[in-house]
C-alpha cells in the first residue's frame, strides 16, 4: 500500500475560508476542458493546508513499473474463456445456437423464459420440454459458469455479500443490498482490476481476466431468485436495481459489460425486463468507453468515480487521470447528460486528510456547475477501508462540511450509505482474503 507525506514545509496556501469562487465559473461552459477549468483549479487550491496529506508515487507491491508508477492493465493476463451460454446470445443468437445443435429453434423461447423469468436452469422442472433430449439440451444451453462459495450476511440480514468461484477457479464478488423501496445489487465484471488505485482492494490484485457476457449476468439472475426467495431480509422482494461498481473496470470489458445491459433491460424471454433507469455504469474514467455508451443511447446511469476535482491529487488517487484529465473526463460524462438526458453520479470517496477539504468540495462544485445546472449528482461515501490501510474515512464533522460546501453552491449531493463493513463489503476485500487464504494452504 502506497504511504502518505505530509506537504513540504515550504509549501504556502492560503486558508480556504472567504474564498471567492473564479468569476467565470457560472459561465465557462464555453471554455470548459482546459483554460476555463485550470483556472479553476488554480484559484482554488490553498496555499497553506496543514490537514492535507498526500500519497507518495509509490505504487502497491507487484503492480509497479520501473520508474514507481502504478502500471495500468487493458489487457487480461488470463485468456482461458468460459463455455457458450445462453445469456451470452441475444433471441436470434439463441435460436442459431440451438439450430446449429441439432434442437428447433423455437426452444430458444422456452429455455429463455425458464432461465430470465423462471430464473431455473433446472431441467426437471422444465416440464414444457420433451423428456427425451431434455437435458441435453439444457447442458449445452446452461453450463456451469458460477458457483456460490461463501455468503456472509450482515446489517441484520438486509446486506449478503457473495464470493463466486468461476469455471477457471478465479474468484469474484457481488453485494445484494434491501432497502425500503428497493433492492440493489453490486456486481463484478473482471476478475481483479487493471485500473491500480491505491485505496482499493481491487486494484490491489491486478487484472487477471474479463468476464464474459453471461458470467455477468449469472449474478443478477442468482440475486434475484435469492430475492424472491426471501433470502434477503427474510421475505420476498423485488430486485430493481443493478450497479456495475463491483470488481473490474466495466469500460475495459466494454463489449460483455454492454451485452450484460442488454439482457438486463431486454422484455422476457429475451431478458429480465428491468427498467435502464436502476441500472448504474460506473467507471474511474475511460473517455472513449463513455463515448462509446453515450453513441449507444441506452439510459441507464453514468456514475464517475472521481474521488479528486483535481488533477494534482487525481494523478495519485487515480493513476488513469495521467492519461484523461478532469477536464476531458466531465466533458465527456456532460455530454452523456445531453445525449441521453440521464443525471450522472459523481462518486467520491471521502478519505480523511486526502480529499475531503471543503476547498475541494467547492472545487467540484465550480468544475459542475461550468457545464451547466443540474446535470449531475454528487454522492460522497465515506472510505471503506480495506485491512491494513493506512487510510480512513473522514470524520462526521467533515463530511458534513464537504456537504454543505457543494449544497451551498447549488449541487444536489447524498451522503451513499455504508453497507457491509462486517462482512467485508468493500470491493475486493473478501476475494482477496480468499485468494490468501488458499495461497497459504498450498
Amino acid at each position: 500500500m502506497a504511504k502518505l507525506k505530509q506537504p513540504g514545509s515550504g509549501e504556502k496556501r492560503k486558508p480556504s475560508r472567504g474564498r471567492t469562487p473564479f468569476k467565470g465559473a457560472a459561465s465557462a461552459s464555453n471554455t470548459t476542458g482546459s483554460a476555463g477549468d485550470k483556472e479553476l483549479m488554480r484559484r482554488a487550491k490553498p496555499r497553506r493546508d496543514p490537514a492535507q496529506v498526500m500519497p507518495t508515487d509509490q505504487a502497491p507491491e507487484g503492480a509497479s513499473s520501473p520508474d514507481a508508477r502504478p502500471v495500468l492493465r487493458f489487457q487480461a493476463t488470463r485468456r482461458a474463456k468460459p463455455q457458450a451460454h445462453l445469456a451470452d446470445f441475444d433471441l436470434a443468437g439463441r435460436k442459431q445456437l440451438l439450430k446449429e445443435a441439432g434442437f428447433p429453434a423455437f426452444r430458444a423461447d422456452q429455455l429463455s423464459r425458464h432461465y430470465f423469468t423462471h430464473l431455473t436452469t433446472d431441467p426437471q422442472v422444465m416440464s414444457d420440454l420433451p423428456a427425451k433430449g431434455r437435458e441435453e439440451l439444457t447442458d449445452l444451453a446452461f453450463p456451469p459458469l458460477v458457483e456460490q462459495v461463501v455468503v456472509r450476511s450482515g446489517d441484520q440480514g438486509m446486506t449478503r455479500k457473495y464470493l463466486w468461484r468461476l469455471f477457471d477457479g478465479a474468484e469474484v464478488e457481488s453485494v445484494l443490498m434491501r432497502y425500503p423501496s428497493r433492492a440493489t445489487l453490486c456486481i463484478s465484471c473482471e476478475v481483479g482490476c487493471g485500473m491500480a488505485c491505491p485505496f482499493c482492494a481491487t486494484g490491489q490484485m491486478g487484472l487477471t481476466r474479463n468476464l464474459s457476457t453471461a458470467e455477468i449476468v449469472e449474478q443478477v439472475r442468482l440475486a434475484r431468485k435469492a430475492c424472491e426467495e426471501g433470502e434477503l431480509g427474510g421475505d420476498p422482494c423485488h430486485l430493481s436495481n443493478v450497479v456495475f461498481m463491483g470488481m473490474g473496470e466495466p469500460m475495459v470489458n466494454y463489449r460483455a459489460v454492454l451485452g450484460a445491459v442488454r439482457r438486463l433491460i431486454a422484455d422476457p424471454p429475451e431478458g429480465f425486463g428491468m427498467s435502464a433507469r436502476g441500472i448504474t455504469v460506473s467507471t474511474v474514467g475511460l473517455v472513449p468507453g463513455i463515448k462509446k455508451l453515450t453513441a449507444e443511447k441506452i439510459p441507464v446511469t453514468l456514475a464517475i468515480s472521481l474521488h479528486a476535482p483535481d488533477d494534482e491529487l487525481r494523478d495519485q488517487l487515480i493513476p488513469l487521470n495521467s492519461r484523461f484529465k478532469v477536464s476531458e473526463l466531465l466533458d465527456a460524462a456532460y455530454e452523456y447528460f445531453q445525449a441521453t438526458g440521464r443525471r450522472v453520479s459523481i462518486e467520491y470517496a471521502l478519505i480523511k486528510n486526502m480529499n475531503d477539504q471543503a476547498w475541494r468540495a467547492g472545487l467540484l462544485a465550480d468544475l459542475l456547475n461550468a457545464r451547466g445546472r443540474g446535470w449531475a449528482h454528487v454522492n460522497p461515501i465515506p472510505l471503506n477501508p480495506t485491512p491494513g490501510s493506512i487510510w480512513t474515512a473522514s470524520e462526521s464533522r467533515v463530511q458534513a462540511e464537504f456537504v454543505d460546501t457543494l449544497e451551498s453552491k447549488g449541487i444536489t449531493t447524498t451522503i451513499r450509505d455504508t453497507r457491509g463493513q462486517d462482512i467485508d463489503g468493500a470491493c475486493g476485500q473478501l476475494a482477496t482474503k480468499s485468494m490468501k487464504e488458499r495461497l497459504g494452504s498450498e
